[in-house]
Order: structure tokens, then sequence, then C-alpha cells
């Protein structure tokens, strides 16, 4: 699925879950808990309007926690929408005697927004490898050294010396603390052109420090 329809019947599905006169005799978060797996149930035979409902319940619950994990609002925000794809598509596997609905959606968030920083913790490794290995040195050298001498006269000449590509790409990987994905995005140009306006203005920027 690709976009979340209306809410609608939650009504019916609340009414269903829990009778009149029990409720009473059930907690608040066992009475949800009900409802959200009869939602679930709902999901796992292709309902939209079971989905809708169970999106609309849980989708701020199921954000925060993702957001906790990966303190990025964008990224929280994508994985979200990955998470409920992901019910939408397994739901008919949800067993109730295992644990609650709730339980279950919490679960497949957290794993999945721990899945999202694992990714790209190795895709951030990925790119420190692709540096060592075309410049011949670690890019955080250069930073160090760039940082070390921010303050110098040498430093403002060689960045004078890159083209204003090169500058806005370097400040905004090293000095902004963003990742080439995001510097791509940031500017809208592909990742291997961005890589490229990285190590071209840095390669002439330590020759400009004389950095060895």
């Amino acid at each position: 699925m690709t976009a979340r329809p209306s809410a609608a019947g939650g009504d019916a599905f609340r009414r269903a879950a829990c009778p009149p006169g029990t409720g009473t005799a059930t907690t608040a978060r066992a009475a949800e808990n009900l409802e959200l797996a009869q939602l679930l149930r709902g999901c796992g035979r292709a309902d939209q309007e079971a989905f809708a409902e169970l999106y609309d319940r849980t989708s701020a619950r199921v954000f925060g926690l993702v957001l906790r994990v990966l303190q990025d609002a964008g990224y929280a925000e994508e994985t979200t929408q990955e998470v409920y794809l992901q019910i939408w598509r397994t739901a008919s596997g949800f067993d109730p005697a295992k644990g609650s609905a709730l339980t279950w959606l919490m679960t497949l968030a957290h794993r999945r927004a721990v899945d999202r920083v694992r990714a790209e913790q190795a895709h951030s490794q990925r790119e420190n490898t692709y540096g060592s290995r075309v410049l011949g040195y670690d890019f955080d050298e250069v930073t160090e050294e760039v940082e070390r001498r921010l303050e110098q006269q040498a430093v403002v000449a060689g960045l004078a010396t890159l083209t204003e590509t090169q500058r806005e790409a370097i400040s905004l990987a090293y000095y902004g603390g963003r990742t080439y994905a995001e510097v791509a995005r940031h500017l809208g140009v592909g990742l291997p052109t961005v890589k490229s306006r990285i190590r071209d203005g840095l390669t002439r920027l330590k020759r400009s420090l004389g950095v060895p």
C-alpha cells in the first residue's frame, strides 16, 4: 500500500470488542488491546477500514518510539510508514496467545527502527572507507587539520581556491555534520556527484594547506 485509507467503522470495532456491561470489569488497556487485536485481524483479511482505524489509534505512539530510537524526525517519519506497510503485509501472522496487539506493534516498530540505525551506521562506514581508499588518507585527518587552522589565512585562501559547488558540499558535510546522502538531498543532486565534489575539493584543499 502507498497511502493510508480514511478511517471509518471504528465504533463498530469497539462495540464488538467490548460489549455493553463488560467495561467495568476490564481495564482500559485490556479493552484497547482487544480492539487492536480485532483491527489486526481485519488487516490480515485486507480490510482497509480496519487498517485506517489501526493507524489512527496507534501511529502517534509508534512514531514516538521510532523517534526516540532514531533521534531524527525525517528518518522517523519514513520508518513509521515502513512499519505500517509491514503491518499491512504481516498482520495475518499476529498471534494474541503470544502477547498483546500493542506489544506486537511496538516490538515491530522498535526492530524496524534499530534496523534503520544499523543501516545508517553501515552506510557511514562505507563512505569513510571510500574516502580513505580514494584520497589515500582518512577524511577525518583533513577535517582535524582544517579545524585546527580555521582562523589562519591559509585556510581562507585554500577555501577560496575551490569552486562554489565544492565549497558548499564540503561545508555541509564537515561543518554542517551531514552525511553524503543528506548533502545530496539538500543540494538536489545525485550521491556520486556529491562524492566527486567533496573528493576533488578536499584534494585541492589538501594541496593548499600542505597536508601530506
